[in-house]
């Protein structure tokens, strides 16, 4: 019993001084050198391009896939034929989803003012 307990213990010291070797060097390695501004400026139109494409579709009729609209008569269809467990699922999803046109209009705020300030500063954006 004791060789058990002595090679376990062994074993746990072994496997706490492998990860406290290991890191150290993944900090050092890991940490950014910039805050990314020439990659946020050069992904900056496929962005703004998703985003206003997101909030097309949300803000679609009930015809578009993926729009409230559509997902909100999905709700009330479940509702008139008394689905009262799908009603409560699709509206935790309608609750979801509408919770994201007020978090992509604000992206979509930030990211003018960001387009002003590549256009501004594109020289520093590559240092």
């Amino acid at each position: 019993m004791r060789i058990n307990r002595a090679a376990a213990a062994v074993g746990v010291l072994a496997l706490a001084g492998a990860f406290l070797a290991a890191g150290p060097a993944q900090a050092a390695g890991g940490a950014p050198k910039g805050d990314g501004a020439k990659a946020v400026c050069k992904r900056l139109p496929k962005t703004q391009e998703r985003i206003d494409k997101a909030l097309d579709r949300l803000n679609g009729d009930a015809t578009v896939s993926g729009s409230v609209a559509r997902l909100q008569q999905r709700v009330d269809n479940a509702h008139k034929a008394g689905h009262a467990e799908i009603e409560k699922y699709l509206n935790d999803r309608l609750t979801f989803r509408r919770s994201l046109l007020p978090t992509l209009q604000t992206r979509k705020a930030d990211l003018a003012s960001v387009a002003d300030w590549c256009a501004k500063n594109a020289p520093a954006a590559g240092k």
